[in-house]
């Protein structure tokens, strides 16, 4: 009897995989017509069946198991014509389409599906939100000028810490815990010092991701969150463009073909440029003179130069090949707010080239992806605080590899694998208040493999495990990394989500906690030193780790969309430069430990010409580690907002929609900072045993408050609003002007008390801007 059960079982067995073998598979990329793009998110059915599937970041879409035979591909979007397409599968085959779906023409009221439904229900999604051009175009742009920096404010999670020197902290990570890539390829410090503007040049953005916690296993060497920003690869098929001009700054976009398609899905070359130069410190003295005596004097102290180019090489099958630069600048002056004389210089630059590629292999409907690109960060600040003349140092660069393997499998279900290599060199040239000087120089070589597969249980479930492997050289260590997200779809518009996953990286920071404002944002290598732990242990390995856990439930009532996720991260082996280092036998680093918990709750309504959105975050961040009396202390870091606020409009009007009108409030609980007991004289001993100790003036100390951040500052309120009107010149040229206000109501949010005159520095003041920028 067991003999004919194991029989049967093998012939049922054989017959299953000869059945499956005989199917066959559709795989194919979808472009927008009018200039050659990828359609991103975008539904394609197969007619009269059930079958669907939703295009990626290329465009790429397949259908895996079909029996032989004819199918009519079907791919539908708003505002796009619905395209058809016959393909005829064979046994064994794999048939390849292109579909070039047309804008602005009528959609087939009855196939028109919204894709961003069909993410929410076959997708976890948790702490994801994706950016579009078309959404950060509709808030309230500062200066006239719209960009990421300023959209990502709004997120859920985010804190942001101000208009000068400002920075982003994700869901209760430090910008160095944040990953922020660009086309794959790692940018260490994509804000300007006038933190309102981002390296990032808004219109050649293709999509933006940002994962506030839980992400899965395809990134590494980051503990808190993922900022994934893509470019378009340029207008295939025309010359276009933008030239913009501002109070604030000058910048320009070009875009076109090298080598135009002979017909629709040939081969072709294509170029994208942009180039942003800011002019600020020049023209606020003119322009804003009148709203303060430092910009008066000084201007707003802030220059930067971006500069981006890439080139695109498209085959036929849909594969592709990038090759991009880039070469970002960015200085600033730090002014004394009494004497309004220069106290600090910064500059900081990034530069990098790579190159990345997508293959599409016929006989196979897998896409292989893949980037090789080196890059440099390197930053520099002069101060001359408190009689210190000092100069701050610090660099990062290397090279970057990865090659990974995707598999669109039925059901919207995902199979991904792959591999990443980097090598890095850090240095760190720094002294502190006491003196102290730091001198490091780290090399690391990190290697990692992953895999991560979604399974779609029907229309219910979500099970998406993914696992990442991660080696550091120079710390010996190998750190597994298991990841899981999960998604219960209650009904389609009520849906139950969750996340979580263990996570390492080797870079840490440069700031430090004790800061009331910090301009040096620098990255180093974890070091090899013998670091101790908060009970006083040797730790076991130098390498930081997160935990993450966080939910959710998701409900759509018609237009409204509901979000609520609580979360928790918690960061152990927190490595950080001794602030207290006084002599060369002090420890050059301690470590401690921290944790995040909060709760994100977004509400979003679009409805024709309406869309508001607002945002209310609470969250609690603490991290615990000796202090210069060798007690153990635990206290909130400077970003520790615990209440943050954003609630956001835009309105368009007119016959042709010519009209924009934007306005966004923001409301914020007060940041802490360390206060301030009193001050000492630091004498300079000198490199001789003759110095003349008495004799010779010593450098201002400052004797800190035994409680780290024992202090509050106050509450932050801010309200933006802009103006657009377009005006067209032709079908294919338009001007837009936009007037924007920043912090209407002038109200004085304070930036920092300077620590030596008790002055208070304050944001930026009521700010209006005109822009102008043609679009062609």
């Amino acid at each position: 009897m067991q003999k004919r059960f194991g029989l049967t079982a093998i012939l049922f067995l054989i017959l299953s995989f000869s059945s499956f073998a005989q199917n066959g598979s559709i795989k194919g990329f979808i472009y927008d017509n009018s200039n050659g793009e990828p359609m991103i998110n975008t539904v394609i059915r197969l007619q009269g069946t059930k079958m669907g599937a939703v295009s990626d970041l290329n465009g790429y879409f397949t259908f895996a198991q079909l029996a032989p035979g004819s199918y009519t591909v079907m791919a539908t979007a708003l505002g796009y014509d619905t395209v058809l397409q016959e393909v005829s599968v064979a046994a064994e085959g794999v048939a390849s389409v292109k579909l070039f779906i047309s804008p602005k023409g009528k959609t087939l009221e009855d196939v028109e599906i919204n894709a961003k439904q069909v993410d929410k229900t076959t997708k976890v999604g948790v702490g994801v939100t994706a950016i579009t051009p078309t959404e950060i175009n509709r808030l309230p742009s500062v200066g006239g000028e719209p960009d990421i920096a300023q959209f990502l404010q709004v997120l859920p999670g985010v804190v942001f810490t101000g208009d000068q020197g400002g920075q982003l902290y994700i869901r209760g990570g430090s910008p160095t815990q944040t990953g922020i890539l660009l086309d794959g390829v790692t940018i260490y410090n994509p804000f300007h010092t006038i933190g309102l503007f981002s390296v990032f040049e808004t219109d050649a953005i293709r999509s933006a991701e940002v994962i506030s916690s839980g992400f899965g296993a395809q990134y590494g060497n980051r503990t808190s969150a993922i900022v994934d920003v893509r470019t378009k690869d340029g207008n295939k098929n025309a010359l276009a463009g933008k030239f913009s001009l501002s109070p604030i700054m000058a910048h320009a976009m070009l875009e076109g073909p090298l080598m135009k398609p002979k017909t629709a899905g040939d081969a072709s070359i294509s170029f994208l440029l942009s180039a942003k130069h800011s002019y600020l410190e020049s023209t606020s003295k003119t322009l804003y003179g009148g709203l303060n005596e430092s910009i008066k004097s000084n201007g707003l102290p802030f220059g930067f130069t971006d500069l981006y180019g890439k080139v695109s090489f498209g085959l036929d099958n849909g594969s592709k090949l990038n090759i991009f630069g880039f070469n970002f600048d960015d200085n600033a002056k730090i002014i004394n707010p009494r004497t309004l004389s220069t106290e600090a210089g910064l500059r900081w630059n990034a530069v990098g080239a790579g190159t990345t590629f997508i293959l599409s292999p016929g006989s196979s409907s897998a896409l292989i992806n893949g980037k090789f690109a080196y890059s440099k960060y390197a930053i520099e600040l002069d101060e001359t605080t408190g009689g210190l003349n000092t100069t701050r140092q610090s660099s990062i660069a290397g090279f970057e590899a990865g090659l990974d393997f995707t598999y669109y499998l039925k059901n919207y279900s995902q199979l991904k694998y792959g591999f990443e290599v980097s090598g890095l060199n850090s240095t760190l040239d720094y002294a502190n208040q006491f003196n102290a000087s730091f001198d490091q120089q780290r090399n690391n070589t990190n290697a990692s493999v992953f895999l991560s597969y979604r399974k779609n249980f029907g229309d219910k479930f979500i099970f998406d495990p993914s696992f990442r492997l991660q080696y550091y050289s120079s710390l010996a260590t190998i750190s597994p990394e298991p990841r899981l997200g999960m998604k219960y779809n209650v009904t389609p518009d009520i849906r139950l989500k969750a996340a979580a996953g263990i996570y390492s990286q080797n870079i840490i920071s440069t700031k430090s906690d004790k800061d009331i404002v910090n301009f040096f944002t620098g990255f180093l290598l974890s070091p090899d030193q013998t670091i101790y732990n908060t009970e006083g242990q040797r730790l076991k390995t130098n390498l930081q780790r997160a935990y993450h856990v966080a939910g959710g439930i998701e409900v759509d009532i018609q237009e409204v969309e509901i979000n609520i996720e609580p979360w928790y991260k918690l960061f152990t082996d927190y490595t950080e430069l001794n602030r207290y280092k006084q002599s060369s036998t002090d420890p050059n680093f301690i470590a401690g430990n921290g944790d995040a918990r909060g709760i994100d709750f977004s509400l979003k309504y679009n409805y024709k010409r309406l869309y508001l959105w607002s945002v209310f975050s609470y969250q609690k961040i603490t991290f615990t580690t000796r202090d210069n009396r060798d007690s153990v202390q635990t206290y909130p870091p400077p970003f520790d907002r615990r209440f943050n606020m954003n609630l956001f409009g835009s309105y368009t009007a007119g016959k042709k929609r010519d009209w924009d009108f934007s306005i966004r409030y923001n409301l914020g609980s007060p940041f802490p900072f360390t206060l301030t007991q009193g001050f000492f004289e630091n004498p300079d001993l000198g490199s001789s045993v003759n110095s003349n100790v008495t004799g010779t003036n010593g450098n201002i100390g400052v004797l800190y408050g035994e409680q780290i951040n024992g202090g509050r500052l106050s509450w932050y309120h801010r309200v933006d609003i802009s103006v657009k009107k377009q005006f067209t010149l032709s079908p294919k040229s338009k001007i837009d002007a936009i007037f924007s206000v920043s912090n209407v109501a002038n109200r004085n949010n304070i930036f920092y008390v300077d620590r030596f005159t008790n002055t208070r520095v304050y944001q930026l003041p009521l700010f209006p801007s005109l822009s102008v920028a043609w679009n062609f």
